[in-house]
């Protein structure tokens, strides 16, 4: 039975942008159904579509028939939306109200005025399949659990219905099955349910039906595995081994808490000059904590931290600091403020001749002129990247760099981040839960495991580490 239908659907943003020009798409009850396609090309739009957010929300010009449950959404209110679709958006902080975890999981619950008895049952169920504390800080959670606990708050409102943007985005390999398992329990039990997602190595073998978008157009996809295939080419690493260096950063006995809660336990580590230095743990593991004492964005509370970037640069994060050591967040939109593109990479590049030649590495020429926040999350991602890189920092630490990125982007933004580490010889720290890319991006891995560096290892050591969770048979 059809839930989601979209026929001969254009759309074209206030600013005159065309996003989806003659769409036709459907999406039935008891299935888990993909949609597929390259960055900026209408993903998040359509499914805004089916969520009421576009025309109730976000002012365009529509065409067509959008039908939902049965009804058209031109003739429904948002709210009456909201009744029939839960929706679960990209970037999961700014959806984040409550300050515990069990109030936002039911903050949407007290929306559609749930009797309290049905609220607390189906609060406690949405967290566990979530795998989250009720009684936790919301706060303190890593980028991939507050992923799940908006996922839980949607699923905790129980609409028939559930749209989902990249919900894989930081999520680690354990979360990831953990999610999609929960999702294919809900299709089963005749849940209609829609995820828009660039990472199909760890998607395909759970979705019924796939479709993808290009051009402003989408199409059902018959041949899966030869999709998958186009999608899936391996990233091959083109940097060699460097040689021996000194130590850049030196770790000892680090400890981090936030309240009373342990992050980082007695941390040892060198971080050598010109290595590309993979980290890699499960979700709320102390990897962005790390990334962050290394950039001097939080302090320690125990331990001893050397640096051998500048000696002027001391123990303070300063001016000096910053202009050597180059930071790109997790969330995107905490770096980009200015009002173009071309401007955000211009601010702290060398020049703007070497601000143009980034623009060029990144295949930013067309969105030069566009507002950094109107772009899609894989757009912002790379801009982000691109405005760090402009400053040509000695030092630079990438957290979640490749989310929202499909095959084409991820594969030139890896040779670009490469080439730059090659000319630059900088010293490259990433943070990721993104397999395609790891190898490539890696000559040694650190593996966390509850706030403790486990072991070391190289990039066979990264394969296994990916390899150890396989998705199940496709259905």
């Amino acid at each position: 039975m059809t839930a989601v239908e979209l026929k001969n659907v254009r759309f074209a943003y206030k600013e005159g942008l065309t996003v989806l020009d003659g769409v036709d798409f459907f999406a039935e009850y008891g299935k888990i159904t993909l949609l597929s396609g390259m960055s900026g090309e209408g993903k998040s739009t359509l499914l805004s579509l089916i969520a009421g957010i576009i025309p109730n929300m976000v002012e365009g010009e529509l065409h067509g028939e959008v039908t939902v449950a049965g009804a058209s959404v031109k003739e429904m209110k948002t709210a009456q939306i909201c009744r029939r679709v839960g929706c679960v958006l990209q970037n999961a902080e700014l959806q984040i109200v409550f300050d515990v975890t069990e109030d936002e999981v039911a903050f949407g619950c007290e929306n559609l005025a749930m009797p309290e008895p049905v609220m607390e049952r189906r609060v406690a169920a949405a967290c566990a399949m979530m795998e989250l504390d009720p009684r936790s800080k919301t706060r303190t959670l890593s980028g991939g659990q507050k992923q799940r606990l908006i996922t839980a708050a949607t699923l905790a409102m129980g609409q028939k219905i559930i749209v989902l943007d990249e919900p894989l985005a930081n999520l680690d390999k354990e979360g990831t099955h953990t999610l999609m398992t929960a999702l294919g329990k809900l299709a089963a039990r005749g849940y209609c349910v829609i995820i828009s997602e660039h990472r199909l190595d760890m998607v395909m073998a759970y979705a019924d039906e796939v479709w993808n978008i290009a051009r402003g157009k989408v199409t059902r996809v018959c041949d899966r595995r030869a999709y998958f295939a186009a999608q899936a080419e391996a990233i091959v690493n083109t940097c060699p081994a460097p040689e021996q260096s000194a130590p850049l950063l030196s770790l000892r006995g680090v400890e981090k808490s936030f309240g009373k809660r342990l992050v980082l336990k007695g941390i040892d580590l060198d971080v050598f000059a010109g290595e590309r230095l993979l980290i890699l743990g499960q979700n709320g593991c102390g990897k962005t904590t790390l990334m962050r004492v290394l950039a001097r964005l939080e302090k320690a509370d125990r331990g001893e931290i050397r640096q051998f970037i500048d000696k002027k640069a001391g123990r303070r994060a300063g001016k000096r600091w910053f202009a050597q050591v180059g930071v790109v967040y997790q969330n995107p939109n905490y770096q980009l403020f200015m009002p173009t593109v071309r401007r955000e990479i211009e601010f702290g590049a060398q020049s703007r001749e070497y601000a143009r030649e980034i623009i060029e590495m990144f295949d930013l020429r067309e969105l030069e002129n566009r507002h950094p926040q109107s772009l899609s999350e894989g757009q912002k991602r790379r801009v982000s990247i691109a405005a760090v890189v402009a400053s040509r920092p000695k030092l630079l630490l990438l957290d979640e760099p490749t989310v929202g990125q499909d095959l084409a982007g991820l594969q030139r933004l890896t040779s670009v981040l490469t080439e730059i580490h090659r000319r630059d010889n900088n010293t490259m720290i990433t943070v990721t839960h993104d397999m395609r890319p790891a190898q490539a991006l890696c000559d040694r891995a650190v593996f966390m495991e509850a706030g403790k560096i486990e072991r070391t290892g190289g990039r066979e050591d990264v394969k296994k580490y990916f390899e150890a969770f396989a998705p199940p048979e496709e259905r």
